[in-house]
């Protein structure tokens, strides 16, 4: 069951394509990227040494890269294209009347 979560003060039409940034949603640090106009939510750390993903980059195959050790990850689904065993968390995202909802499983 998931529970959603309304991002505050963010619309999704005013997100900047490729340009990650953070968000705080149910005690929890999530990222979230536009890309080809469609959203994507992951957890704002890296799975391997907590680095803040928000502060590293897309790529031009529209991966998130770590800016601690360029681990890359696809905003879609967590996997690290990387050949690493880590995974990034994702959420599904929900758009409706212009405002970004995050599920989380509850």
């Amino acid at each position: 069951m998931y529970s959603w979560h309304k991002i505050e003060n963010i619309s999704a039409a005013l997100l900047s394509e490729n340009k990650m940034q953070e968000f705080s949603v149910a005690d929890k640090k999530i990222g979230i990227v536009k890309r080809h106009d469609k959203i994507y939510a992951f957890s704002a750390t890296c799975p391997h040494a907590s680095a803040l993903l928000c502060d590293g980059w897309m790529d031009g195959q529209g991966r998130i890269v770590c800016p601690l050790h360029k681990y890359r990850y696809d905003p879609a689904n967590g996997r690290n294209t990387s050949g690493e065993g880590y995974k990034l968390k994702t959420y599904l995202v929900e758009i409706k009347e212009d405002s970004i909802f995050i599920g989380i499983i509850s």
